[in-house]
């Protein structure tokens, strides 16, 4: 029996734990109990139906959530307590049994973390008593259904910006709470993004953590003489003197006004800028649009990085919240190269970022790429951590085998069809290590040969077939855990961002592209096919007409 206590793990203590499933999860359970079929051995498999983002890929995620979720899975006394109130009628003897479950009852198998996956491909396959594994479905929905949305978000916007762009993760205070927030932030990192504006999940994941300042912290500030009762002196990076900056902006701020013909600028934006040069004279970034971006806000900011340089330090660049971003990075940038060459200061033309922020979505990245814009870092937050395009994966859990005997769902819909029996599930690869389709085939029949013809079967449609000669072969679902736990060191955060890379080489770009994407092919083995439509006549009943 498990400890009546649940372990301390983090957000997963407090969050994720056997209770946090629908509650058909536990009638069925006590269903089961009731007619003694809890303990029959089942076959679970989890998966979804359609890419999302009307793209041809999506990226696997949250397997590493789903192993702590079963390494803590304990039910407590004070969760028993609550169940009684809640199922009144029940016999007692069941939540006695609901509290010896053990996960390591089960055997799962699972794609790699991080994998590009397919529809109606299992993405996690689980083999063990039919009460258990109905119990833990809507808890492992939970965590790879989000985690492997955002996943997918964040490579689409990794591969609409370019490789040579740096993606920041600013969607906290947008994200759907807290755990959507955290979860967000983790698995945009996962997906390519630099770094977080979130400080707690910097702390918790080892994400790198970056921020610049809000238009609050520009429009406190009124006048330069505000700086008078604090302290504005800095040591040279080599500590050789000490200057005021003050006084070394404002005379640089004149060359800057000549240089760029800039009559006037705010003094409470420059006032601003200097504070946070000393506060931060090695990470000098600054919000430029608050009063006049290509006015004020360029010719302070280059009036506080001369003088930053001149004792040493290095600004390192610009935000840019409003307007035209991409008019405006040219601007920017040319009159940074201006500022450059009539003041001397060389570095200034590639060593400066222009950041970018304002709602930017997918679409607005691939339209920056054919305006030959400046930016070299976008922040991105709303329509990122939301999903806005598509808020939810659609990730499905359903039984195809129990006892040894095969399940087959039917409906209405085929495409709400299942695939009967335990599986296989091979990828596939041409001569350049090319992904050419995924194959899944029956438990037993043998594994496809490298350089040897394979027949694979369209799923629903009997004239659709071909053969394929792999170059290289992939079994898909491996062995993640059994009856002692986790098989392998679970992979690191950093390792499934590298993986998830890696991944995606193996696919062609016409199916990563976003205009009309290749549709990647998922196909079952010929014996497959044939045990497949066997089933369906047998299960679906013979109607009568009148």
């Amino acid at each position: 029996m498990q400890t009546s206590q649940r372990k301390d793990s983090g957000m997963y203590g407090s969050v994720v734990q056997p209770l946090l499933t629908d509650l058909y999860q536990i009638t069925m359970c006590y269903g089961y109990w009731r007619s003694n079929k809890h303990n029959q051995n089942s076959v679970f498999e989890l998966f979804f139906r359609k890419n999302p983002f009307k793209g041809e890929f999506t990226i696997f995620c949250g397997l590493r959530d789903v192993i702590v979720f079963l390494e803590n899975f304990t039910i407590t006394d004070e969760d028993v307590q609550y169940l009684k109130s809640v199922m009144p009628d029940a016999e007692p003897e069941f939540f006695h049994y609901m509290q010896s479950l053990d996960p390591k009852q089960m055997k799962i198998r699972a794609q790699k973390e991080g994998s590009v996956c397919f529809p109606r491909v299992p993405l996690i396959t689980l083999e063990g008593p039919l009460a258990l594994c109905q119990l833990v479905e809507t808890t492992l929905l939970t965590l790879v259904n989000f985690a492997s949305l955002v996943a997918t978000n964040a490579v689409r916007y990794r591969l609409a910006a370019g490789d040579d762009k740096i993606l920041l993760e600013f969607g906290l205070r947008r994200a759907q709470g807290p755990d959507g927030g955290l979860t967000a932030s983790k698995y945009c990192y996962v997906g390519g993004f630099n770094a977080t504006s979130n400080v707690l999940a910097g702390k918790m994941y080892g994400i790198p953590i970056k921020g610049t300042q809000a238009h609050s912290f520009v429009t406190s500030f009124s006048k330069i003489s505000e700086l008078k009762e604090q302290k504005t002196t800095l040591k040279s990076k080599n500590g050789a003197q000490e200057c005021d900056l003050v006084d070394l902006t404002i005379k640089y701020l004149e060359d800057v006004k000549n240089v760029l013909e800039i009559p006037e600028i705010h003094e409470g934006e420059l006032a601003s800028f200097i504070a946070y040069a000393c506060a931060f004279p090695e990470n000098f970034l600054v919000l430029i649009d608050t009063y006049a971006t290509l006015g004020s806000g360029i010719a302070s900011f280059l009036a506080v990085a001369l003088a930053l340089d001149h004792i040493g330090y290095r600004a390192t660049g610009v935000r840019i919240d409003s307007g035209d971003l991409a008019y405006q990075s040219h601007v920017v940038h040319d009159k940074m190269c201006l500022v450059a060459d009539r003041l001397g200061v060389e570095w200034f033309k590639t060593g400066l970022t222009i950041v970018a922020s304002n709602d930017l979505d997918e679409e607005t990245l691939y339209s920056f790429r054919n305006q030959d814009h400046k930016i070299n870092a976008f922040g991105i937050g709303t329509n990122l951590v939301t999903c806005l395009n598509q808020p939810a994966l659609g990730c499905v859990y359903k039984i195809v085998e129990i006892e040894g005997r095969p399940c087959m769902k039917l409906a209405q819909e085929v495409g709400k069809m299942t695939f009967p029996g335990n599986k296989k599930v091979y990828r596939l690869q041409g001569s350049q290590g090319t992904a050419i389709l995924d194959l899944i085939s029956t438990e037993h029949e043998p594994k496809p040969e490298i350089n040897q013809p394979v027949l694979c079967r369209d799923p629903f449609t009997a004239t659709k077939r071909a053969y394929c000669k792999p170059s290289s072969i992939q079994e898909l679902l491996v062995p993640v855990w059994d009856e002692n736990g986790c098989v392998e060191p679970v992979q690191t955060l950093q390792e499934v961002r590298e993986f998830v890379l890696e991944s995606l080489k193996s696919l062609r770009a016409d199916v990563k592209r976003k205009l009309n994407p290749t549709p990647y092919k998922v196909s079952l083995s010929n014996k497959l096919f044939d045990f497949m439509h066997d089933q369906w006549l047998q299960n679906a009943p013979i109607g009568q007409l009148d």
